[in-house]
């Protein structure tokens, strides 16, 4: 008798280990889905735009943008799912190469529509080309890297030398503002229509892109890429209904609400 009662005890306890366990585990998977909702300020200012060396980033030209807010990370699996769940949408039809969705990892197999539409469900938009490659470069802090944050594309990236599928977002070194992945782990859809000549009349203020081009802009590289297309200044563009598992997006917003939250980098 006594044996069943010290037994019964053990499993007791086991119980409440296994459930605190999970209760803890679930609360810690959810602080960290919420730390994947951050953003970072982005003071306006002046910065040189383009490459001199790129057949479309030329020529090297001044462009003034203004404050704004910029996702601290890649909008990711787990943050989509709850967009799909709230609007009656589906996820996308077809799964990355390698098994499934996972949570932390950046979303992918989105078109240009579908980025935008989420952007725009959490209040906000899809950065301008020139917002994103200001935000890439470190804003006012700059410090004139090749890739965001860094000349060693190895500490900031994801890209075909060191990745064979996504990764989760953030692992890597941020930039000079502390936003992470702005260089490989996935492409990033832009708002602007892509024009190879664009950078030739392009307006000094703010600059919104072309009225209409052959696609729409992506920024960043991918970890399908090699690492010199995951530079600041590359310029690509795809249809902007093309679903590809190494295009996701980043949502940017002018102004926060009471819900949104600012990365500690800024307070």
């Amino acid at each position: 008798m006594k044996d069943t009662k010290v037994l019964f005890v053990y499993i007791l306890l086991g119980c409440l280990l296994t459930f605190g366990g999970h209760l803890y585990a679930q609360e810690e998977n959810e602080n960290d889905d919420r730390r994947f909702d951050e953003f970072v300020f982005v003071e306006g200012g002046s910065f040189r735009m383009g490459d001199a060396r790129g057949f479309d980033s030329k020529p090297v030209h001044d462009v003034k943008i203004k404050d704004f807010y910029i996702g601290k990370y890649e909008v990711t699996v787990a943050q989509y799912r709850k967009f799909c769940e709230a609007t009656g949408r589906e996820m996308p039809d077809f799964y990355p190469p390698w098994g499934g969705w996972v949570e932390d990892h950046p979303m992918v197999n989105v078109s240009w529509h579908d980025a935008k539409a989420y952007a725009e469900w959490v209040g906000g938009r899809l950065p301008t080309e020139a917002e994103w490659e200001y935000a890439s470069k470190g804003g006012k802090k700059s410090k004139g890297y090749t890739f965001s944050g860094s000349n060693d594309p190895d500490a900031v990236a994801w890209h075909n030398k060191n990745s064979d599928r996504t990764k989760p977002v953030g692992l890597k070194k941020p930039n000079e503002l502390g936003i992470h992945d702005m260089s490989g782990n996935v492409w990033e859809w832009c708002s602007d229509w892509y024009d190879r000549k664009y950078y030739e009349k392009s307006p000094e203020n703010s600059p919104q892109g072309p009225e209409i081009g052959r696609g729409k802009i992506r920024r960043g590289g991918s970890w399908f890429f090699v690492p010199a297309r995951c530079g600041n200044t590359i310029r690509d563009h795809y249809t902007p209904t093309v679903k590809l598992y190494g295009m996701g997006l980043r949502v940017v917003k002018t102004k926060l609400n009471d819900t949104d939250k600012l990365s500690g980098n800024n307070k």
